[in-house]
C-alpha cells in the first residue's frame, strides 16, 4: 500500500533478506550453515522471540565492511520508498557488530552512506537510533554509548531491544540518563513479550518519548488511560507480533480495539525480511485481516508522522501529512 507512511520501528539488519545475506557471504568469504535462499527462508518459522533472535545474529556475520552496511541500507530505502515510506527512524545494533570486531566507525559510516542521500536517492528523509542490547550488561551499554559520541551528528536517539523478559528497563536508567544529557531522544522495546509494569518502567525510569511495541498495555486499563492522556506513541508491529506468536493470528490482533480507545499506534515492520512484509505489507495485512476502513488506515499514517522526531523540521512534518490527506486509495 502506497499510502504516504513514516516508519518508526524498523531495524536495519532485520532488512537482510535471504539473497543479500548470500551475497555479502559469498563477498567477505562468510560460509553460511545453509545450502540456498529456499532452505533459508524456511528457517524462518520462529516460536517466539528468542528463537528469532538466535537467527538474527546469526546472519549478522556477513555484514563486516561500510559498504555492506551502505547495501542493507540502499536496499531497504528502495523497498520502502515503493511501499509509500516518506520517513524512516532507522534502528541499528552497535554491540552486536562490535562483538564480531566490526567497530561503531564502520556501521555508522556504512548506514550514512545510504541514509545522508536518502531524500535524493530514495525521497525518504531518514534518521538513526542507536539501540542497546537489554541481554547485555548495563556497563557494555554505557561503553557503547561512549563509542558513539564521535557519531552523534549522525544519531538521533537511544532504544532498547533484543530479548525483553528479564531485562526491565530500570537497569538501564544510567545509560538512558546520560543519553538524555546529551540531548539525544529516547524509545524502548516494553510490553511485546514483558508486561505492562516494563512500560510504566519505561517511561518513568527511562524517560522515553516512545514505546516500541507496547502490545500488553491493554491488560492495564489505567496504563490505556494514561498513554491516551499523554499522547505517548505506540510502535505497533503486526506482522512481527504473529510470526513470534505474540498474537496467535492477525485477524485475533487489538489494534482496532486500541485506535477505538484513543491510543495513538502506528504501523511498522519490525525486521521485514524475517517476518513477512515491508510497512505497506503490514498496512495491507490490517486493512484485510482487521476490516480497517480508509479513514483508519490515513489515522494511522498521520500517527505516524505526528510520533515522528520532526520537531526540528515542523514544515516538512506538515507537507508529509498533508500527502496523507491527498492521498486517493
Amino acid at each position: 500500500m502506497s499510502l504516504p507512511k513514516a516508519e518508526l520501528h524498523l531495524h536495519i539488519e532485520g532488512t537482510l533478506e535471504p539473497e543479500l545475506a548470500f551475497e555479502l557471504a559469498a563477498r567477505n568469504g562468510v560460509e553460511l550453515p545453509y545450502a540456498a535462499t529456499d532452505e533459508l527462508r524456511k528457517a524462518y518459522a520462529f516460536e517466539d522471540l528468542q528463537s528469532f533472535l538466535n537467527l538474527y545474529y546469526e546472519l549478522m556475520a556477513v555484514l563486516r565492511t561500510e559498504r555492506d552496511f551502505e547495501d542493507l541500507a540502499n536496499a531497504y530505502l528502495a523497498r520502502a520508498a515503493a511501499q509509500g515510506v516518506r520517513h524512516a527512524e532507522i534502528f541499528f545494533d552497535p554491540q552486536a557488530h562490535i562483538a564480531r570486531g566490526v567497530g561503531m566507525g564502520t556501521v555508522v559510516e556504512g548506514l550514512w552512506r545510504a541514509l545522508g542521500s536518502s531524500v535524493e536517492n530514495h525521497g525518504i528523509s531518514t534518521q538513526l537510533i542507536m539501540c542497546f542490547l537489554r541481554d547485555e550488561s548495563a556497563e557494555s551499554a554505557l561503553e557503547t554509548l561512549e563509542a558513539a559520541k564521535p557519531y552523534l551528528d549522525r544519531i538521533v536517539g537511544v532504544g532498547l531491544d533484543s530479548a525483553e523478559v528479564g531485562h526491565p528497563p530500570v537497569k538501564f536508567r544510567e545509560v538512558y540518563e546520560a543519553a538524555a544529557a546529551l540531548g539525544l531522544r529516547r524509545v524502548a522495546h516494553a510490553g511485546e513479550e514483558g508486561p505492562p509494569e516494563y512500560i510504566v518502567e519505561a517511561l518513568d525510569v527511562l524517560g522515553v518519548e516512545r514505546i516500541d511495541h507496547g502490545l500488553r498495555c491493554v491488560e492495564s486499563p489505567e496504563l490505556v488511560a494514561r498513554l491516551v492522556r499523554d499522547r505517548v506513541p505506540l510502535t505497533l508491529c503486526p506482522l512481527s507480533n504473529v510470526r513470534l506468536r505474540t498474537v496467535d493470528v492477525l485477524g485475533d490482533h487489538p489494534l482496532p480495539a486500541m485506535l477505538d480507545a484513543g491510543l495513538l499506534c502506528t504501523v511498522n515492520s519490525d525486521d521485514p525480511a524475517y517476518f513477512g512484509g515491508y510497512a505497506g505489507d503490514n498496512f495491507e495485512a490490517v486493512r484485510s485481516a482487521l476490516g480497517l476502513g480508509e479513514e483508519r488506515l490515513r489515522e494511522l499514517a498521520h500517527n505516524s508522522f505526528l510520533a515522528a522526531f520532526l520537531e526540528h523540521d515542523e514544515e516538512l512534518r506538515g507537507r508529509y501529512l498533508a500527502e496523507v490527506d491527498a492521498y486517493v486509495f
